[in-house]
């Protein structure tokens, strides 16, 4: 079994198309077919079943395929690693977040990042917070800023960098929108633009509510912290949101209100593999991230 089978193996199987995937590695379709055929002949299965203009995995191809996935991305993270072990300075992070700390903390934390280390690149991916642990978990990423932080999962390692309130966000003219503190089941009678199912901030609200009393009616649902705040601002409910989304690009159409009965906070931080070493460009950006957040956190900011 070759190395360039698996690679072929792999093109078509998510091409699923012989001649489109040659295109794409640079080979001739016959190549292609060829290693596809001596390597079903060495397992001794079919991966694909043939027919029509498209062909696609047998059963036991798609386990194969999953299989093999995996392995390649181990050999990917060795030949990083390698690299960057010899020069730690010029490796490339992929780094996963979460929506609600795209606009304003991920930003803030390359930029300075990058004015010690600018030969450091990173590959950027966004998702819900058990999408990121489980890509960091598979190998697929190798960092991901999370919120809230798990401490006790058992595939990957929680830091938590900071703590932050989450607060009221209520349209301009609401009448509580000049209350100073606000208790949350004040709101049990109010429509609530929330995030959509799957999203950690979604159970946090709802786990909340749920402590004092009512379930948070969803008037609207969304994916992204703008679209709430912009549906509230058009006075179509009420959210409640972390304090680092709402203040970062407030509005005037917008009213910010403390909640104190209960205090709600969340934990921002980042989660690593638990068993596995980190790259040293993943190491030189973990420990510049604490100590970035210390010195914050020194200054009161």
């Amino acid at each position: 079994m070759e190395l360039r089978q698996l690679k072929y193996f792999i093109k078509v199987a998510e091409l699923e198309h012989v001649s489109e995937a040659a295109d794409q590695l640079h080979v001739a379709q016959s190549a292609v077919s060829r290693q596809i055929a001596n390597l079903e002949e060495e397992l001794g299965v079919e991966l694909f079943l043939r027919g029509g203009r498209k062909i696609r995995l047998t059963p036991v191809g798609e386990v194969f395929l999953e299989r093999i996935k995996m392995a390649m991305t181990e050999i990917e993270n060795a030949e990083r690693d390698v690299r960057e072990f010899l020069n730690p300075e010029s490796g490339t992070i992929r780094l996963g977040f979460p929506t609600s700390l795209a606009a304003k903390t991920l930003p803030s934390v390359i930029s300075a990042f990058r004015k010690e280390h600018p030969q450091i690149g990173f590959q950027l991916q966004q998702g819900t917070v058990n999408d990121l642990i489980a890509a960091v978990k598979i190998g697929q990423i190798d960092l991901a800023f999370v919120s809230p932080v798990p401490l006790n999962n058992p595939d990957v390692k929680g830091d938590i960098f900071f703590t932050e309130k989450i607060q009221a966000l209520l349209p301009r003219h609401h009448e509580f929108a000049q209350n100073e503190h606000l208790r949350l089941d004040q709101l049990k009678h109010e429509p609530f633009v929330l995030f959509r199912q799957g999203y950690i901030m979604r159970d946090l609200v709802t786990k909340a509510c749920q402590q004092v009393g009512f379930e948070p009616r969803a008037a609207f649902e969304g994916e992204d912290v703008d679209t709430i705040k912009g549906l509230v601002a058009a006075g179509l409910g009420i959210s409640l949101l972390p304090e680092i989304t709402l203040n970062e690009r407030p509005t005037r159409d917008t009213r910010i209100i403390n909640v104190v009965e209960p205090n709600m906070t969340r934990t921002v931080g980042m989660v690593r593999p638990k068993y596995r070493e980190v790259a040293p460009s993943e190491q030189i950006f973990f420990d510049f991230l604490l100590n970035y957040y210390r010195k914050l956190d020194q200054f009161g900011w």
